[in-house]
């Protein structure tokens, strides 16, 4: 989860939370009467962090807490690593330990964790899911049933140096072939590369891979992941996309070591035309002082002939299996998914919400530009192949895709092998 809290600026990257919903109103916490902690189900509670970065999940906490002191809420942050942080938390679920009530997992993780019983399946009529973004209630599902709640969203965005477009007279770029055009020819013209993402073979990779073959049209995984669908001619469309970039040169080869800050850094110092990354990238690129601050803005990815298909990145409320107070944990879902709380989750944390509403809320609007352009990226996102095997996924997709990249391997060459690895990990299942 490193890259996406990279990403988020402070994603909650594993919290471990229960199923249930008792109801609040707008957000506020219900106060329970006394002795009803000692119920059945309830009590105190621990969520464990990879990393609060911004520091806005305290005083929410706090919050709860002070209503409710027989369900108060512990708050264990693992180590910053994506890995680690998966390792930790397997190693205690595994273990059938109980020491984790709720895991605010990658939305990626959702069907490994699914799969392995580690997370408890939750009845979707207890939470606001109507509420929500819907493509973001997908994430949370396996197998047609809901084992997580959605709790921040994010999607991939096109930023562009508007202020060279528009003296150029160029609108931003709407297809693939626009893209490489603008990037091939102005970017030199004005001393800069013309287009990066995050090619550094790790998690990143396999997002902007998935997302070139899901704008052609292809998939690599579908039936959550119990048929492979990576050998076809849009799966090829997508990997050639990439592979012409680095042949052409409009995708510099500095770009092939780029995770989401070095991408954002080589944007924002004014080195880069075109870069495919996260809506933090907006925020930071705007602070009084950035070279680019004014001369920027972004706008949904492209794909062959028209708009293109980000994957959906975020995290996922999750109830460990092993929970002692499902209950409780419930309602911290709830707390934590309410309106009022997912405003602050925008505002103090820097996080997408899930919420479909706060997009459209005309002070929030004005505070950030870009969510307009967030929300019908959402609206036309996919998930990450779903996979009980999904580490192992996407560590095959990197693989095949670094060496796309790096002019080893054609197109129609990546595509047979990576669809035969992929097979291979679907029968080990």
């Amino acid at each position: 989860m490193r890259w996406m809290r990279a990403a988020g600026r402070g994603l909650l990257a594993a919290a471990v939370i229960v199923a249930g919903y008792t109801g609040f109103s707008a957000g506020a916490v219900s106060p329970q009467p006394p002795g009803a902690a000692h119920a059945a189900g309830r009590g105190p509670l621990t969520l464990a962090t990879a990393g609060d970065l911004t520091g806005y999940l305290g005083p929410l906490l706090d919050d709860w807490n002070r209503v409710r002191p027989a369900e108060r809420v512990t708050l264990v942050e693992l180590p910053d690593s994506a890995d680690e942080t998966r390792a930790q938390m397997i190693s205690e679920l595994r273990a059938g330990s109980d020491r984790f009530d709720l895991l605010n997992i990658d939305v990626a993780w959702t069907s490994e964790f699914a799969a392995a019983g580690w997370i408890a399946p939750l009845q979707g009529e207890r939470f606001p899911l109507d509420a929500f973004l819907p493509p973001v209630v997908d994430t949370a599902t396996f197998e047609g049933r809901l084992y997580a709640v959605p709790y921040v969203t994010n999607a991939g965005l096109l930023y562009y140096r508007k202020d060279i477009l528009e003296r150029e007279g160029e609108p931003p770029p709407r297809t693939w072939a626009e893209l490489a055009r603008l990037a091939r020819t102005l970017a030199p013209k004005y001393g800069m590369d013309g287009y990066a993402g995050q090619f550094l073979p790790y998690e990143g990779l396999t997002v902007n891979a998935t997302e070139a073959v899901h704008s052609a049209g292809g998939s690599i995984l579908v039936d959550d992941g119990s048929r492979v669908a990576v050998d076809s001619e849009a799966a090829r469309s997508g990997l050639g996309f990439l592979a012409d970039g680095v042949r052409e040169g409009w995708i510099s080869p500095d770009a092939l070591a780029y995770k989401e800050e070095e991408s954002r850094r080589a944007f924002q110092d004014g080195r880069l035309l075109f870069l495919r990354n996260w809506p933090y990238v907006h925020s930071l690129a705007s602070v009084p002082g950035s070279p680019v601050a004014g001369k920027f803005d972004a706008v949904p990815l492209p794909g062959p002939s028209g708009p293109g298909t980000s994957v959906l990145g975020g995290s996922n409320l999750a109830v460990s299996s092993h929970s002692r107070h499902p209950e409780s944990a419930a309602d911290l879902i709830a707390y934590l998914t309410s309106d009022r709380v997912q405003r602050q989750v925008l505002t103090e944390g820097s996080l997408p919400p899930v919420r479909a509403d706060l997009y459209e809320d005309p002070a929030l609007v004005r505070a950030y530009p870009y969510l307009p352009t967030l929300k019908q990226s959402v609206l036309s996102a996919q998930p990450r192949p779903k996979s009980a095997r999904y580490d192992q996924v996407s560590l095959a997709v990197q693989a095949v895709v670094q060496d796309v990249m790096a002019l080893r391997h054609s197109p129609d060459e990546a595509a047979t092998r990576l669809a035969r690895e992929l097979a291979a990990i679907s029968r080990a299942d």
